[in-house]
């Protein structure tokens, strides 16, 4: 069996967005295993318009470019880390209009987060794993929250520090799920394999 292929999208597209410097860290991260291949997925990069189609793609093919091109990219992964911000105690309409824009790449894969915010973003993450069980995704328990001080050191609203700063905090975090998630994805791909050779 090949190396599960994971996606880190970045859910927020703001100008101002704080999201590329925990993205940065998350992918360092990344970089270190040797049991999965991570790609970063920004969602500025697909011009997603709101959802409006006839319905989801599980039950009619999608019409619109954009959102087939956004779930042909989706399609290519084994399992998602979801870098979340916090609105409004939920995710960001960005990211859940990314998520509403697929349905059939999601099934039966495994989904993580890393949730940033006053409160790491608990709230909205907790959000996100209600979504993912509706898209059949496989949400797991472990996550990484930069939240409260250890946030401050390192947002520009606060010190602006690197995030080597919060990396002792966030790290056993950060290895306690890539753990989870590889073993969740290794496990779905099997099972994936073997529904399709079934049916073929």
């Amino acid at each position: 069996m090949s190396k599960p292929r994971i996606a880190v999208i970045v859910g927020s597209t703001r100008q101002a967005r704080f999201a590329d410097k925990p993205a940065a860290w998350l992918m360092e991260k990344a970089a270190e295993r040797t049991d999965m291949e991570v790609e970063l997925v920004d969602l500025r990069d697909f011009d997603l318009p709101l959802f409006d189609e006839v319905a989801s793609n599980m039950w009619v093919p999608s019409q619109d470019p954009k959102a087939i091109e956004w779930q042909r990219k989706v399609a290519e992964y084994d399992g998602y880390i979801f870098l979340v911000a916090e609105y409004n105690h939920s995710i960001t309409g960005a990211l859940k209009n990314a998520l509403d824009q697929a349905y059939v790449e999601w099934v039966h894969k495994p989904m993580a987060a890393f949730g940033y915010g006053g409160l790491g973003a608990g709230r909205a993450v907790e959000h996100l794993r209600g979504i993912g069980v509706e898209l059949q995704m496989v949400p797991i328990r472990h996550a990484v929250h930069l939240a409260g001080g250890e946030l401050m050191k390192v947002h520009p609203m606060g010190s602006d520090g690197p995030m080597s700063e919060v990396d002792p905090i966030l790290a056993p975090s950060a290895t306690a799920m890539f753990d989870d998630l590889a073993w969740w994805a290794k496990a779905t791909m099997q099972a994936r394999e073997e529904e399709q050779a079934k049916a073929a």
